[in-house]
């Protein structure tokens, strides 16, 4: 009989599959308790939920779940658009901003074409460039930073995307406005420079990426809802770039891409200020105790700016499984090439407390 793989894409062999966060219902099924007793901190989730406004606006537009959603987003992206103080025709709705990455590998990708990113960055960058034949180069780090000098240092005449996650995930580090405008000047016309920005909302006085979308420059930047809108189990994402760009990606989407449901709830969510400021202040105040504790504990860390923290344990797949006991769960980073790291996002007070009282006992134990 012929196998199933001898009849798919060859690609898809070797190609790697993104493992998420280990998801709540099944810790809770393995250990045998409450879904509740449960302290999720593996995956940048917004520890306060969603929006009270795009609660009661997902449960109204649930009366209509009958009809077939708005296939253009006319008012969301209006919306965003007016936020931005960019016209609606420089916004694509995706499926979580991770469709809109699917997108650019439709519209610009074929085989033995040439990605860059950094190591460490975003592992879904890599998987794309694989799933369209194309090759990944990743450039080095110093001191878990990227490099832009690096990416272009490494440009060839294959090069089609460049994908700069800033701030960076799983690293936590950002990248200056300064070293931004200088990669800027420098990157040939032809490659277009994607910035993702899923933890924009968390920054204080963040870098303008936006300003190359006006210029007309090739420059994609990438937002989501699913962070600090804490909207990740709808997922709804968008890409900003100038009108034309925009038009080649809409080409490569499928009708209604995004559900109703979502639209709503991420309408309410980007005009519910109040939410994302407390969301900030519960971020800022969490972080800066893990950080602390990190400190006080001697265990190395990377400074962050975003929702999480990357921490060196010394054998990160052991303290997730001694922490998934204790019912926390984290991101064990051996996919990332960085088996010592794990993950941890900031939750709420209560969560990172239990969290550092775990990873205490934990580390004395194996010091």
């Amino acid at each position: 009989m012929t196998s199933t793989w001898e009849l798919a894409n060859p690609r898809l062999c070797d190609l790697a599959v993104y493992e998420p966060g280990k998801p709540i219902e099944e810790t809770a099924r393995e250990l045998g308790v409450d879904p509740r007793a449960i302290v999720k901190l593996a995956s940048n989730e917004n520890p306060l939920g969603p929006s009270p406004k795009a609660s009661q606006a997902m449960r109204t537009a649930a009366e209509d779940a009958h009809l077939y959603p708005d296939g253009g987003g006319f008012y969301l992206c209006k919306a965003i658009a007016a936020r931005l103080g960019l016209a609606q025709e420089d916004i694509i709705l995706g499926n979580g901003s991770n469709e809109v990455i699917e997108f650019l590998g439709h519209a610009f990708l074929d085989l033995h074409d040439d990605v860059i990113t950094s190591e460490y960055a975003f592992i879904v960058y890599k998987l794309l460039a694989a799933s369209f034949g194309a090759r990944t180069i990743e450039t080095p780090t110093s001191d878990f930073q990227q490099d832009l000098d690096a990416m272009l240092d490494a440009i060839t005449p294959k090069t089609r995307l460049i994908f700069v996650a800033n701030p960076n995930n799983p690293t936590g580090t950002l990248i200056s406005q300064r070293k931004i405008d200088s990669f800027m000047s420098r990157v040939p016309e032809s490659i277009i420079v994607v910035f993702d920005e899923a933890y924009f909302e968390f920054l204080e006085g963040p870098p303008d990426t936006l300003q190359y979308v006006r210029e007309g420059r090739n420059v994609v930047v990438l937002r989501t809802f699913s962070k600090i809108h804490g909207l990740a189990g709808l997922r709804i994402g968008y890409g900003v770039a100038r009108p034309d760009l925009i038009e080649v990606l809409q080409k490569t989407k499928q009708p209604f891409n995004v559900n109703s449901i979502a639209q709503a709830g991420a309408l309410a969510a980007l005009n519910d200020d109040a939410h994302q400021r407390e969301t900030k202040r519960v971020i800022d105040e969490g972080r800066a105790y893990l950080q602390e504790q990190f400190a006080e504990m001697k265990v190395r860390f990377v400074p962050g700016v975003a929702n999480f923290i990357m921490v060196n344990v010394g054998d990160g797949p052991a303290v997730f499984e001694k922490l998934l006991a204790r019912k926390i769960i984290v991101r064990p980073l051996k996919s990332y090439n960085l088996p010592e790291w794990v993950r941890i996002s900031v939750g709420t007070m209560e969560q990172n407390k239990k969290c550092i009282g775990a990873l205490k006992e934990i580390l004395s134990k194996h010091q």
